[in-house]
């Protein structure tokens, strides 16, 4: 389904990363204009696009990105275990950047990425809803934990509403057995962002970005009501998988935890 009304402008941060390159060109319906950030080269602009280089941590920058956008996918900032000073510049600093310039220009509905890496020290034998206590798995994973707070925060104290999206493994294929049950592809990825930004209320809820996988460690249930319906299944990879990929011993972090090898990274030193 697709939003009934189209939207001015849309902000994608991240517009260099993987989720940023691979959806750039699959939500352009959504907007007239799509304004691209990011600090790494995004390439050159298609004629609906606008680019615009932008540091998280810039606090004067991240305002001047926001104004004039009516919708934000947030997928800036480290995406990965990192150092703390890289992800508190960009998952922290970042985060309250964007939505203090989000407050100030008009509250626009905001997508934000975050990640399992958030629950990431819940076992693979446990389904597990968007109530539970997070448990993260790194420093990334805290900053995330971070980001969904401040969408909280935001939503209850001054009505900015969120999308926590609670990202599994969003690629074109699934990578690695562990991902047959974390995996989100692009075209479910963009069938929930549409719903996002087509139903009336949406508030603050937090939704497990997955596809409709055999096997799922996740319940959106509580979240039923955005009318979500992911069409796609890891499964149909599963034999190329097996017949490409070893598979891991049964105490190896990527078959005992959600977060899988994250939860055996140390802290990332200069």
């Amino acid at each position: 389904m697709h939003p009934t009304s189209k939207m001015n402008r849309l902000l994608i941060t991240g517009a260099a990363g993987g989720l940023g390159h691979a959806l750039r060109s699959r939500l352009t319906h959504l907007a007239d204009k799509i304004r691209l950030s990011d600090v790494a080269d995004m390439g050159d602009a298609a004629p609906h696009e606008e680019i615009v280089p932008c540091d998280l941590g810039d606090r004067a920058a991240v305002e001047a990105l926001v104004e004039g956008c009516d919708g934000i996918v947030h997928f800036g900032g480290k995406s990965v275990e990192g150092t703390w000073e890289v992800i508190r510049n960009a998952n922290i600093e970042g985060v309250y950047n964007l939505y203090e310039a989000a407050r100030k220009h008009g509250k626009p509905r905001i997508v934000f990425a975050s990640s399992n890496h958030a629950v990431g020290f819940y076992r693979q034998d446990q389904v597990i809803d968007n109530t539970v206590y997070p448990q993260p798995d790194g420093l990334y994973g805290v900053s995330k934990v971070f980001g969904e707070m401040m969408a909280s925060a935001y939503w209850n104290k001054f009505g900015q509403e969120t999308a926590v999206v609670r990202i599994g493994s969003s690629f074109d294929e699934p990578k690695s057995h562990r991902m047959l049950s974390s995996w989100m592809s692009y075209g479910d990825f963009v069938s929930l962002i549409e719903r996002v930004f087509d139903v009336p209320r949406l508030g603050c809820p937090v939704i497990y970005g997955v596809s409709d996988n055999d096997s799922v460690w996740w319940d959106n249930t509580k979240v039923a009501w955005l009318g979500w319906r992911p069409q796609d299944n890891s499964e149909a990879y599963r034999s190329k998988l097996d017949a490409s990929e070893a598979k891991f011993p049964g105490d190896a972090p990527d078959v005992v935890y959600q977060g899988g090898a994250f939860t055996a990274d140390g802290i990332h030193e200069k």
